[in-house]
């Protein structure tokens, strides 16, 4: 069987870019490659054409297959002291999350291809181990998500190995009894000059990507705090002594690393405190600003007690950068208009889409319109495995879920990564999510969601007659309010959920300055986000308190890593998406989606341009999702969370199933009247309000809208509608915000 797939080092270009891809191609000698503009998406029979126009013609490359090595451990670099090393001592505190699940190296320089080296382990059985050349002696088994001190010793003088255990004692219990376990190493042992590694151990001199970095097996699946390390072999107080916070003096002699992973958090460096200086480097981005094993829960935010947070959590299956080798580039041509575009790789049967964007040149915008592309919301769900793996989706949807040879990719590659939607092995939330590795959902194929939607207002709006440009996520979470600020009229795409500080005040200032917003979607500016500081490709999310989630973040573990802010919704950071679109998240079903009424407020002379033409009173019962214009993720407003007081809602849904129930955060007491059938606030709101300079904002309140766009070849009042609210927002006539 034939298998493609690939993904680019950007996402955002300019004309006279160059965006390099990256590919990986098995069961084939050769494939073809082409750009294209994509103006639709595929959606089938029953709605318009996929449309895509080529720029040049196909090309044929030779196929090569790349790895994807997956796993968060992290490096010290080979140094002489290591070298060195005859006696040492090694040490930390460890919180195992999946004991029992293959061998699995928690500290040390130790090598499976050659047998050598040093390390710190948990045997198949999750006991733990310590190996010393040829030798290995083995302790007790260690109980999942308890925290451990740990500490192997070698004399190199006697041979004698030392092998140390103990559980830290809970909040109110007595400290059990260290385990200790003794033996003997025959010959001599080498240490060699290798580096140190932290949740991991050597399996090749190199990975075959750059010589900076092994190849590794063996990840380790749980925390890792005050890791140590020590030329002598210490006794218990000296050892108890080495795991303090501050370097002993009375041991610095002998010290050889003396790592605090509560340095640093926001980055990927790992410190040595040590003179000695042996810092180092994270890869695959493994969870920081974690609770350590002296957490004692009066401190919720790490940045307040840092000491309280010198734990990194690792996983086998994290990854955050595949790091191919580049197959091909393209020059982003000159005069290339701003649009939506894709690499199209394809061998024998096999297809797939790397998707990126064309924002207007340098010189400036080449419109008064701009469509925000979700990158962020694309980059969050990327690889969302727990669509398939969990029996819940199907109950959500009322049918089986159905599957495509992609989608059967992440399921065959789960070295993919996953999406912030899922959990790792150990049932911890992904809190990072990157796009710099192959993402099977973000393409304008498949299941219609996000990106595929997205292309359905792309087609209404290149059939509008208007010009466009279009900016990412990235580019406003890097250049802020400077990306949107030359435009009139901003059209978001169906589900521009996350949002990071930066891009909601440059939205929220845009608008008050006098921008038009057409909130085209549902469920949107609700969960808060984090951009690496370095590296706007990699997104955090920290599930906290509230909202509709797959996984909870641990107590403690609310706040970002990145920047040390309040994760969760925006509701709950006071900045509910009531305030920039007059509506907010109300309810989520699947198995159908519902019209629209008109209300009175309709008839209002501000809203007079919207319904030039429209007669219906009832609107977008009609849809390529679940049959409506109304559903799948809808919003309602709420003065009381900011909705405007002069807010028209022009349209209401109704009639939406019992499987519509209430956002868990407008649920306080569970009541029994929460569904679609009998709660009136189960409702899309499509609501219209002026703003401060002479702006607007229009909302839909709902991601099945655009499904609704192409009805009967874009002849329908929903496409009328909103190509009226279209059109009169790029007019520049001011808005005045009534007296009320």
């Amino acid at each position: 069987m034939t298998e493609i797939m690939g993904y680019a080092d950007a996402i955002s270009t300019a004309p006279g870019d160059r965006i390099a891809f990256k590919v990986s191609c098995e069961g084939a000698q050769t494939y073809r490659a082409r750009i294209v503009r994509v103006l639709s998406p595929e959606v089938g029979p029953d709605g318009p054409p996929f449309r895509t126009e080529a720029l040049a013609p196909a090309f044929t490359l030779p196929a090569r297959t790349q790895a994807l090595r997956n796993g968060s451990w992290a490096i010290v670099p080979a140094h002489p002291l290591l070298a060195a090393l005859r006696s040492f001592t090694v040490q930390a505190m460890v919180w195992p999350t999946l004991p029992g699940r293959g061998r699995q190296a928690i500290m040390g320089t130790w090598s499976e291809t050659l047998g050598s080296g040093f390390g710190l382990m948990l045997d198949g059985d999750g006991a733990l181990q310590l190996r010393v050349g040829g030798a290995t002696i083995a302790g007790a088994r260690l109980d999942a998500r308890r925290w451990y001190f740990i500490a192997g010793s070698y004399d190199a003088d006697t041979g004698a190995m030392r092998l140390v255990q103990r559980a830290i004692a809970d909040r109110g219990m007595a400290a059990p009894m260290a385990v200790v376990t003794h033996g003997r190493a025959t010959g001599t042992f080498v240490a060699h000059e290798a580096a140190l590694l932290f949740a991991a151990w050597h399996d090749a001199d190199s990975d075959g990507l750059d010589g900076a970095r092994p190849r590794v097996g063996g990840c380790f699946n749980g925390k890792i705090d005050r890791p140590r390390l020590a030329a002598a072999a210490l006794d218990d107080t000296q050892m108890a002594l080495l795991a303090e916070a501050a370097i002993p003096s009375s041991l610095a002699a002998a010290i050889v690393g003396f790592w605090d992973f509560a340095r640093d958090i926001p980055t990927a460096a790992i410190r040595d405190l040590s003179p000695n200086r042996l810092d180092g480097a994270t890869v695959n981005l493994p969870a920081r600003a974690v609770t350590g094993h002296n957490w004692d829960a009066s401190e919720m935010n790490w940045r307040r007690a840092p000491d309280q947070y010198g734990a990194i959590h690792f996983h086998d299956d994290d990854m955050i950068d595949a790091r191919w080798h580049t197959d091909f580039t393209f020059d982003i041509p000159i005069d290339l208009r701003s649009g939506c575009y894709a690499a199209v790789l394809e061998a024998a049967e096999a297809r797939w889409h790397v998707p990126f964007f064309v924002r207007s040149p340098a010189s400036g915008p080449t419109a008064g319109i701009v469509y925000l592309a979700a990158t962020a919301t694309y980059t969050v769900y990327c690889n969302n495995i727990g669509r398939f793996r969990s029996t819940l989706a199907e109950l959500y949807h009322g049918r089986v879920t159905v599957m495509d040879a992609v989608d059967m990719m992440l399921l065959k590659h789960p070295e993919l990564g996953f999406s912030t939607y899922d959990r790792h092995g150990d049932g911890s939330g992904v809190f990072y999510a990157s796009r710099l590795r192959p993402a099977t959902n973000i393409r304008p194929t498949g299941r219609l969601w996000n990106y595929c939607v997205d292309m359905m207002i792309i087609d209404w709006l290149d059939r509008s007659g208007l010009t466009f440009d279009v900016v990412t996520d990235e580019d406003l979470a890097l250049r802020g309010l400077d990306a949107i600020r030359p435009y009139r009229v901003l059209v978001t795409g169906s589900h521009p959920e996350y949002d990071s500080l930066g891009m909601l005040d440059a939205l929220d200032h845009w608008v008050r300055r006098g921008g038009r917003l057409m909130y085209m979607g549902g469920n949107g500016f609700y969960w808060r986000i984090a951009h690496q500081p370095d590296n706007a490709a990699v997104i955090e999310v920290r599930r906290a308190e509230g909202g509709t989630r797959s996984w909870d973040a641990e107590g403690g573990e609310y706040y970002h890593s990145f920047t040390g802010e309040y994760g969760g919704l925006w509701r709950r950071n006071n900045r509910p998406p009531n305030l920039l679109a007059g509506v907010g998240f109300i309810s989520q079903g699947f198995d159908h989606s519902s019209p629209y009424r008109r209300t009175a407020a309709s008839h209002d002379p501000r809203v007079a341009f919207m319904f030039e033409g429209v007669t219906e009173e009832i609107l977008g019962d009609f849809g390529l999702m679940q049959d409506g214009a109304a559903g799948m993720e809808i919003d309602c407003v709420d003065h009381a969370l900011g909705t405007p007081p002069h807010a028209l809602v022009v349209a209401s849904s109704f009639d939406h199933s019992n499987t519509y129930e209430l956002v868990v955060e407008e649920v306080r007491v569970p009541h029994g009247m929460s569904d679609g059938t009998a709660n009136a606030a189960i409702r899309a709101d499509m609501t219209f309000f002026e703003t401060p300079g002479g702006g607007a904002v229009f909302s839909t309140g709902s991601i099945a809208y655009a499904g609704a766009l192409g009805h009967n070849g874009f002849n329908n009042p929903i496409a009328k509608l909103t190509t009226n609210v279209l059109r009169r927002f790029a007019d520049p006539r001011r808005f005045e915000i009534p007296r009320l």
